[in-house]
């Protein structure tokens, strides 16, 4: 029975593992080529890219080491290695939340009616706004999470101490209660502020397109940029609700694992599928709701299968 629960959860891990690596890889081939072509990306496609990348990184990580421990490999990383994985590790998590936010904000904004020179000014800057963000969001959360990589050590052999989170390739040892309750209350309170506003933005996101299908058809049939703003808006939508759902859980299981000095290995690894299913999954939601990321992708192949002029000619221009 305990080498079937090993296989379940080995195969569970290397298929999330897999499939997000290449969900998230074809998300940025499809936005290379998108920069080849058209030499710049419209903002929304930057935060998608951007996030694409982000949770690439947290998957390579985090699920990576994680799928090789689960298969008995041990020893994989020294203190030093321990620490660079744990920290960066956190950094990708948070900016996962922080871009999915930035994203909803940024769609909601868009989609908004302009009703004062205020927000007729912001929609202008707001494309602006994007870089200063991103660094801004890199800088915020490396701030945040600059407490990691003290805590993180190899694995040690013998007992577990109290207060410490056995990740299986690291361990994060938290030495006291305090320590491993202020972190844990951190985190939680950073990521809680990020989804607040998320799930508040795409609320009004809803909102907006419950008005528009029912007051304005004519103008939505008749306007190309509407309808690409309402696609937009409803993989935002999507993403967002993926993402609530999933962290929903994690925090479920978060918040049990800082009631108790001794977190079971089973525990952090539920912990750790679920928080990482977001970073699997979005990509094939961006893949199947975004034509130009759809179109990209299909190109690349027939090009591959077709290598001809008219092909290549056609593609560059979608």
């Amino acid at each position: 029975m305990l080498d079937l629960c090993v296989t379940i959860k080995g195969v569970s891990f290397l298929l999330q593992t897999g499939l997000g690596i290449l969900g998230n890889t074809l998300v940025l081939l499809a936005y290379t080529r998108v920069v080849w072509s058209e030499r710049h990306l419209q903002p929304v496609d930057m935060i998608l890219c951007h996030l694409a990348f982000v949770d690439l990184m947290l998957l390579l990580t985090r699920c990576v080491p994680q799928t090789m421990t689960v298969f008995g490999l041990r020893d994989l990383l020294n203190d030093p290695g321990c620490k660079v994985v744990i920290y960066s590790y956190r950094i990708f998590r948070a900016l996962s939340v922080c871009l999915t936010s930035m994203l909803s904000v940024f769609q909601a904004v868009t989609i908004a009616p302009t009703g004062g020179p205020h927000l007729s000014r912001l929609k202008v800057w707001l494309p602006g706004l994007i870089r200063p963000t991103f660094a801004g969001l890199w800088l915020l959360n490396m701030a945040v999470c600059i407490a990691a990589p003290f805590f993180s050590v190899a694995p040690r052999n013998g007992t577990v101490p109290a207060f410490t989170l056995n990740l299986g390739f690291c361990h994060v040892d938290f030495r006291d209660s305090l320590s491993y309750k202020v972190n844990g209350v951190a985190v939680s309170t950073r990521d809680f502020a990020f989804v607040g506003l998320m799930l508040w933005s795409s609320s009004y996101i809803l909102l907006l397109l419950h008005r528009h299908s029912r007051q304005v058809r004519s103008i939505r049939r008749s306007s190309q940029s509407g309808g690409a703003e309402t696609r937009a808006a409803k993989i935002v939508v999507i993403l967002v609700v993926l993402y609530a759902v999933f962290f929903g859980i994690d925090n479920v299981i978060w918040i049990y694992m800082l009631t108790v000095p001794m977190v079971s290995p089973v525990v952090t690894d539920m912990r750790v599928f679920f928080s990482s299913c977001y970073a699997s999954l979005s990509p094939f939601f961006i893949i199947s709701s975004n034509k130009k990321v759809k179109n990209k992708l299909l190109c690349a192949t027939a090009v591959h299968e077709q290598p001809s002029v008219n092909t290549q000619d056609s593609c560059d221009k979608i």
